[in-house]
């Protein structure tokens, strides 16, 4: 089997690249030892097979996913490399060059975003840099879909790409170790002559992953050669030399164009929002505007049309049909009033989550995202995490699972662990439906501002347990963060479109399958009750278990048994919270609905169940990855508890003040 390894820094635009090189991708189970998937695709039109590995910035990986590229090498001989960089940011691409270089496979380099590289007025003279490298080197703008083809000629033509081993001239000491140590690897173990080298390299470089494969392989009495030397000198100075050469070369080959007037706005712009003071301000505001599209200016008038089409034409034609089918009073209603009012009472939402993934798209593309994480680095590091949690953390938004996974990345257990716990006070998208339907129906006037405070309520409670957490687990170390920012762009309607839809695609699937299987569960519990089917809810079994629960949710307000049922539905997904709600009330229009809330309670209480959903208990799929990354049942379980003892205590602190002022 041909493949082609695409490796690369993060942020370069790999994937971009790749997904515009295959036909279609597959995620092909795990790496060994990790979790993260093997992502593979074909070569259009080929039987070649491209593999997109995890973007790095070093072979020296500081987690175990990132250590994917470095066993990949060492244990796969792909039959030509495809190195990502950024045309922008070559100083610091070129570092991970060089180690892909010195393992000596055939490398194709490929200079990607050269947009921003010739926006900035310069370009690089390839020849010189094939000549530094010694290796084939194209330009590419993935985003535009330029150059594409150029990349595919070179990927086709991989039988005739040579395999030059970049030998760079270390300083005589460790030169003479070098051969010293890749002389006896390839005498005693067999290791080609470049292989052996590299590995030597790497050895002394203090790469842990080849560090450990020399232990276990027997390696280490011929690599470890620091009785003659100083290893973190050696180190250090393999790093200079890299750093030397990269200058030297980028010196040589940077080219202004001519007739250009070389503008910086990037700089111009991070001057502004990457502000110490105005940074924090910006970020709060920008968010707002997000939730003004999504709730007030656009997402809310489109969902409104979506519910009086669902709740209309769609219900009464269903309810028609059935009649004329002969269908009996049980059957109708777990149609009408369980299936079209829960599944489609959810599908209202879909306006309006849509537009804030488009929302989160557009800055994700822009270039934003990447300072947003900057700006809240300095929060962070006041409660002992860095803007490595933070990441995550925007993930989370759109969903605590994903969020948990993206953890992998931060370096130290116990930060990692931290990060894992406070993911699920991160309002995921599954909440956006019940914030849609209860601001609407009691704060219409002011939706956006509503929901940006719940959102935000979240992330300071998770936050205040995570400097909580720092105290008990003594957390002394913490990762590294870097981050790299590029240069703005102007948003591309069909990535935002991608992005949009890979978020929100999990959304409709859920409707389909978790929120079905809740919508049905609820109108089984609100239909049926110790008399048999019941024609009112409030002689069903779910009655009965709210009425029993209502002394304990009353201190925050709550004494409505259709709101603490639906509760309970809401640990299997959040989304089926208000699917319930809809059943409960035997309506699938949410202008019904939200006429009915406004006669059970009062704004205040209101906005305490609005606190107590955003805290309480993860759905399931976040509790089984929570026991999936931790390894641990009690995490999980713990997760559990105290989401339920934090949200009950905030809610019925608000409840209680609230009372006190508007009571």
């Amino acid at each position: 089997m041909t493949t082609i390894a695409l490796i690369g820094n993060p942020n370069t635009g790999k994937t971009t690249l790749f997904n515009s090189l295959t036909d279609k991708y597959a995620y092909v189970g795990n790496w060994t030892g990790v979790t993260v998937e093997k992502k593979q695709g074909n070569l259009k039109g080929t039987d070649i097979v491209i593999i997109d590995l995890p973007g790095v910035y070093s072979l020296d990986p500081l987690t175990k996913d990132e250590a994917v590229v470095t066993n990949y090498l060492m244990h796969n001989k792909p039959n030509m490399i495809l190195n990502v960089t950024n045309a922008s940011q070559l100083k610091r691409n070129l570092l991970l060059t060089i180690e892909i270089l010195e393992l000596g496979y055939p490398v194709i380099l490929v200079l990607n975003m050269i947009d921003d590289l010739r926006r900035s007025g310069y370009e690089y003279d390839l020849k010189l840099l094939e000549e530094s490298l010694g290796c084939k080197v194209t330009t590419t703008n993935a985003r535009g879909h330029q150059g594409i083809d150029k990349v595919r000629e070179k990927a086709l033509q991989y039988k005739s790409i040579p395999s030059t081993q970049l030998g760079l001239e270390y300083p005589a000491i460790i030169q003479q170790a070098i051969r010293q140590a890749s002389t006896a690897l390839s005498k005693d173990f067999g290791y080609p002559a470049h292989v052996a080298r590299w590995l030597t390299i790497q050895y002394m470089g203090k790469n842990k992953v080849i560090r450990e494969t020399a232990k276990k392989e027997k390696l280490t009495p011929l690599l470890n050669q620091e009785k003659y030397y100083d290893a973190q000198k050696f180190a250090d100075k393999i790093f200079e030399t890299r750093l030397q050469f990269i200058e030297k070369t980028l010196t040589n080959a940077r080219q202004p164009l001519s007739g250009s007037n070389p503008v910086e706005v990037t700089s111009r712009i991070d001057k502004v929002v990457t502000n110490p003071i105005l940074g924090l301000p910006i970020f709060v505001l920008i968010f707002f505007i997000m939730f003004k599209l999504s709730f007030d200016w656009v997402g809310t008038p489109l969902s409104d049309m979506l519910d009086q089409f669902i709740s209309g034409p769609v219900s009464s034609t269903t309810n028609q049909l059935l009649i004329k089918l002969g269908a009996i009073p049980a059957l109708r209603s777990l149609i009408i009033n369980g299936i079209i009012a829960g599944v489609g009472g959810v599908l209202a939402f879909i306006p309006q989550i849509f537009m804030l993934f488009a929302c989160i798209s557009l800055l994700e593309d822009s270039g934003y995202m990447a300072r947003a994480a900057l700006v809240t680095d300095r929060i962070m590091q006041v409660i002992g995490l860095n803007g490595k949690s933070f990441i995550p953390l925007i993930i989370g938004f759109g969903c605590n699972v994903t969020g948990i996974m993206a953890a992998r990345t931060v370096e130290q257990p116990k930060e990692r662990l931290i990060t894992t716990l406070i993911m699920p006070f991160m309002s995921c998208s599954a909440r956006l439906p019940i914030y849609s339907l209860f601001v609407a129906a009691f704060f219409p006037h002011h939706q956006a501002l509503i929901v940006l405070s719940i959102y935000f309520l979240g992330i300071v409670v998770a936050l205040g347990m995570a400097k909580f957490y720092q105290v008990i687990f003594h957390v002394k170390e913490s990762s590294v963060f870097v981050v790299e920012l590029p240069h703005y762009h102007l948003p591309r309607l069909d990535i935002i479109w991608q992005g949009t839809w890979d978020k929100g695609k999990g959304f409709i699937k859920k409707a389909g399958t978790i929120i079905f299987a809740g919508t049905v569960l609820i109108w089984v519990l609100s239909s049926f009750g110790t008399s048999g089917f019941v024609t009112n809810s409030a002689n069903s079994f779910a009655a009965d278990l709210g009425r029993i629960l209502v002394p304990v949710f009353k201190p925050i307000g709550l004494v409505q048994w259709q709101a603490i049922s639906a509760l309970f539905t809401g640990i299997l997904a959040k989304e089926v919270i208000t699917s319930s709600m809809m059943v409960m009330f035997h309506t699938s229009s949410k202008a019904f609905l939200i006429a009915s809330l406004g006669q059970f309670m009062s704004p205040l209480t209101a906005y305490a169940l609005l606190i107590f959903i955003l805290l309480y208990a993860p759905c399931f799929a976040t509790l089984a990855t929570i026991k999936q990354e931790t390894g641990s049942t009690k995490w999980m379980l713990y997760a559990v508890i105290s989401s339920l003892i934090i949200a009950y205590c905030i809610a019925f602190i608000v409840f209680q003040i609230g009372q006190f002022f508007w009571g």
